[in-house]
């Protein structure tokens, strides 16, 4: 079962990191950006950056939450919510194996 658990998480580390790398590759022909009184190229251009950079910010937490699972399978606490103690039931973990708390402490 941990490996099993183990080989989730770490496919879930490997697709995180190839997002995020794409999302930091840098985009053909961007040029600067200018923002007018009317919506432009330049205008989504930077809404599209924005958009990225949003998307990298979530990317990297939910990386963080990913690894901070590893660390807790490794350290035997894997699936026991690290708030109260008990077992995060198992429907939470098969749809986010890198729960590391119950829905009672879900923030």
């Amino acid at each position: 079962m941990d490996e099993q658990v183990r080989a989730t998480l770490l496919a879930k580390e490997a697709e995180l990191v190839a997002q995020m790398e794409q999302l930091s590759e840098p985009a053909q022909d961007q040029g600067s950006i200018s923002f007018g009184k009317r919506v432009g190229d330049g205008t989504a251009m930077a809404v599209d950056r924005l958009t990225a950079v949003s998307a990298h910010e979530n990317l990297r937490g939910t990386l963080g939450q990913v690894r901070h699972a590893l660390d807790r399978l490794d350290a035997g606490g894997y699936g026991v919510c690290e708030v109260c103690g008990e077992s995060i039931p198992e429907g939470r973990l098969e749809a986010r194996p890198w729960a590391t708390r119950c829905l009672r402490h879900t923030a």
